[in-house]
């Protein structure tokens, strides 16, 4: 068998070495870009020989502008499909040709020529968002690549809300994996435990400037940030944990790496943190300010209004469950 090529390599090569000389050849100077964008796990550069059982080929997204588009686009998809190999290394290859424009508008249902609001970055598929920027561009005479840097990350402010959400789900749900557990509770307290892990993880993309892809990838892709080496550990230990003290335990250590996270961003002053016993309770949670620290740093009207209504991040609940493009049109109306 011959050794596995990656997605992206392999569709580098199918555009290089056959979809660019037919462009050449039959609309010489015809100004385009070529890419790897959109779902796979090709694209997010994770796939292996497994991924190629189902949906995965050598493929090329072409762009035109809009005017070569209405006047060349269908003869360049017909010379295409004419003159295209029907495998390559093995696999059938595939090709679109669209816009820019086309292809924003398909991906997170807005329109790249008009202003973008801070609602609609909140109602943005993350892993869409994720798929846009992540791939491979091969060539781009289009103006692809500064589409691509506009959607890069979240504005300042849209970002600063997001981390002020998650640190609002992580804060005070941190005393229930103990008092789920003191009650005999063990596998509630676990469970709890596990959904404040994926949010460790959620705010680490986000201290990071990282969109996380989705479920399956997920834990991939936190693998491959910086502070993953330091609390991957931690994490683990808290899914691991068979006693809520040890799970708790280990939730302390990684709420106070993202807190040092935090200060080392640098966008608001150090927050200061303490272990507090809620209540005189019996356990124990890290504390700091972070919320609030980060709402006093926004600056944009929108953005306020925004964390004043949805000041826990509900909205982000909502949109993992509405996560098609054409859905953030019903998060709007409740963002409104």
């Amino acid at each position: 068998m011959s050794a596995f090529v990656p997605g992206r390599e392999l569709s580098r090569r199918f555009y290089e070495e056959q979809v660019r000389p037919v462009i050449e050849r039959a609309f010489p100077g015809l100004p385009h870009g070529a890419a790897l964008l959109g779902r796979g796990s090709e694209v997010l550069g994770f796939d292996d020989e497994m991924s190629g059982d189902h949906d995965w080929q050598p493929r090329v997204l072409l762009f035109l502008e809009p005017t070569d588009h209405a006047r060349h686009g269908t003869a360049l998809t017909e010379t295409l499909r004419a003159r295209l190999p029907a495998s390559f290394h093995g696999h059938p290859p595939g090709h679109t040709v669209t816009t820019v424009r086309a292809h924003v508008l398909e991906q997170l249902a807005v329109d790249v020529t008009s202003d973008i609001a801070a609602a609609d970055w909140l109602t943005f598929p993350e892993q869409n968002l994720r798929m846009l920027t992540a791939g491979a561009v091969f060539h781009d005479d289009v103006g692809l690549g500064a589409v691509r840097e506009r959607f890069a990350h979240y504005p300042h402010d849209v970002w600063l809300y997001l981390m002020l959400a998650t640190w609002w789900r992580l804060s005070p749900e941190a005393n229930l994996v103990g008092r789920a557990g003191f009650t005999g509770d063990e596998l509630g307290s676990a469970l709890i435990g596990s959904q404040l892990v994926q949010d460790a993880m959620r705010l680490s993309f986000l201290q990071e400037r990282q969109y996380a892809p989705y479920s399956k990838w997920f834990a991939t892709a936190f693998a491959l940030l910086a502070r993953a080496p330091a609390l991957s550990p931690v994490l683990r230990q808290t899914l691991l944990a068979q006693t809520w003290q040890e799970r708790e335990n280990a939730l302390l250590g990684a709420y106070g790496l993202l807190a040092a996270g935090h200060d080392a961003l640098g966008v608001t002053d150090p927050v200061p943190t303490q272990v507090l016993r809620m209540w005189d309770r019996p356990f124990q949670v890290l504390w700091g300010d972070f919320p609030g620290a980060l709402q006093a740093a926004i600056s944009d009207p929108a953005v306020l209004r925004i964390a004043q209504r949805w000041p826990v991040g509900g909205i982000e609940r909502v949109r993992d469950l509405f996560w098609a493009a054409e859905d953030r049109r019903r998060l709007l109306h409740l963002l409104e």
